[in-house]
């Protein structure tokens, strides 16, 4: 992840609001990739969007069909971990890792992040 396509989008997910998460977040990153708004969509999963998560089957429902439109979804290791969540999103296909250092690189190769 060292240079970055004017195409590709990174959502940062932190908020634990539902509501944030199915007309926000979750509605833009499905659209902008099976409409091609972006060529790259990364939904990042972080802070309290994690333990939100973990515990809601309908966000997780429509987890499964973003990565199955081809959204890439990956999670705060450090987050789930202090939620105690990681198998949870693990399970859902979430690449759960380190995202500091990830997401220092894209800001600073000038990659596209939307905070939510």
């Amino acid at each position: 992840m060292n240079s970055f396509k004017p195409d590709e989008l990174n959502i940062l997910w932190t908020s634990g609001d539902r509501d944030v998460a199915i007309n926000m977040a979750f509605m833009y990153a499905y659209n902008s990739k099976v409409k091609g708004w972006w060529s790259e969509v990364t939904l990042i999963v972080w802070g309290a969007s994690a333990k939100l998560l973990a515990h809601d089957t309908q966000l997780q429902d429509e987890i499964r069909k973003m990565i199955g439109a081809g959204v890439y979804v990956e999670a705060c290791k450090a987050c789930t971990d202090n939620y105690n969540v990681t198998a949870t999103l693990e399970s859902l296909g979430i690449e759960v890792r380190p995202m500091g250092q990830p997401l220092t690189q894209i800001l600073k190769s000038g990659g596209r992040v939307l905070t939510i």
